[in-house]
């Protein structure tokens, strides 16, 4: 029991660091500063934080699973590789000054401007004026997604499903996603989805509340230098632990 709640304990706060020092200024952290700058502060938290909560749960899910698809050992030691591989490149880039953020406020902003004005294109069409067969089925794709996008806008806000669908595609492939699966194949899966959902709501909340101010104060460099330190210690203790016993 207790060495359960020790699990729980380290994976929860790893996953915790990780996301506090990945998140702030990241691109999901601007569109959130961005869109609460111009609708309800609510509905833009609401969605953001679902979009991300529900990536922590599939990305620790798919950390959880890799160890009973692939030997125990070789997940530990490719979770180990995979932080000194992080902690190392921010470092780099720290000590060279070749430190840049994964967005800019004007590039968040112009893309939020498209995404908002944004119309689906008239399909081409044939001499007789019936649409072309590929057109055709874009169209009725199109249509059905449209038909769901409406569905669900009778049942959610327009400003949370746009802040919902916004974070979601950015937070895919990003370090923090892939760190949390590399800490899920070793640590409490639980404590894992626990500590990233509450460091996603406390970086989206502060990004909510502070803005395009507190967006623009961000020193990357600082915050690369903490994530990087940290990363190399969570491999270090790692290394240190070991593999588990198949």
């Amino acid at each position: 029991m207790e060495a359960t709640s020790t699990r729980f304990v380290e994976g929860f706060l790893k996953s915790w660091g990780v996301i506090m020092a990945s998140e702030i200024g990241d691109k999901t952290f601007l569109i959130a500063a961005v869109m609460a700058m111009k609708h309800p502060r609510k509905q833009v938290f609401a969605g953001a934080m679902s979009a991300l909560a529900i990536m922590t749960v599939l990305s620790a899910a798919m950390g959880w699973a890799a160890p009973n698809l692939i030997s125990p050992v070789y997940t530990h030691y490719a979770a180990t590789a995979l932080f000194f591989v992080f902690g190392l490149r921010l470092l780099w880039d720290v000590a060279r000054g070749s430190v840049e953020p994964e967005g800019d406020i004007g590039e968040v902003e112009k893309e939020l401007e498209m995404a908002e004005t944004a119309h689906p294109p008239q399909p081409q069409t044939l001499r007789g004026g019936q649409p072309a067969p590929t057109e055709a089925r874009a169209k009725g794709l199109a249509a059905s997604l449209a038909s769901l996008q409406a569905a669900a806008r009778r049942v959610f806000p327009a400003i949370l499903l746009q802040a919902f669908t916004l974070t979601f595609l950015a937070e895919w492939g990003d370090r923090s996603q892939i760190a949390t699966i590399g800490l899920a194949t070793g640590s409490d899966v639980v404590g894992v989805t626990l500590g990233g959902t509450l460091g996603h709501a406390m970086c989206t909340g502060a990004a909510v509340l502070g803005g395009k101010h507190l967006a623009e104060r961000v020193d990357e460099r600082a915050v690369s230098a903490v994530g990087g330190v940290l990363f190399l210690l969570f491999g270090a203790h790692s290394l240190w632990v070991g593999a588990p016993d198949v």
